[in-house]
């Protein structure tokens, strides 16, 4: 029984160890009004807005890449968020929350001039929101 006992034990900690840092549970309720920071350039669901690149599907999408924003030339997206997309960036759940930490750290010479989001739970709700609108891959 000792035995036993200690192997649930350690698989016990094997999972808190192999769980990801920003494993924090999401509300989608909360990241919408989160994302209405956002959505001052972002369009998303049936919204569309000419600042930004809609985030519909951006889950699995590769960074600089959204048609519709990249057909405005030099007027869409950053030298540095295209090369960031040719460089293999794409965006997962740990790069979107990485992004909205400190986008200007992520992606140096990036346009978007939005400073981040400093709170974790805000940017779990933002991601929980995000993803309600991007299909899974």
């Amino acid at each position: 029984m000792a035995q036993i006992s200690t192997y649930f034990a350690l698989a016990g900690i094997a999972l808190v160890y192999a769980m990801p840092a920003n494993a924090l549970e999401g509300n989608v309720d909360a990241g919408k009004k989160v994302f209405n920071k956002c959505a001052i350039c972002h369009g998303i669901g049936d919204k569309t807005k000419p600042i930004a690149p809609n985030l519909n599907n951006v889950i699995g999408r590769t960074a600089g890449t959204e048609p519709e924003f990249l057909a405005k030339g030099g007027s869409g997206y950053s030298k540095a968020m295209i090369a960031a997309g040719e460089a293999g960036l794409v965006w997962t759940d740990d790069e979107i929350l990485d992004w909205i930490t400190n986008p200007k750290k992520k992606i140096p010479g990036t346009k978007m001039v939005f400073p981040g989001l400093p709170k974790e739970q805000e940017r779990a709700d933002v991601l929980a929101y995000i993803k309600t609108f991007s299909t899974p891959q």
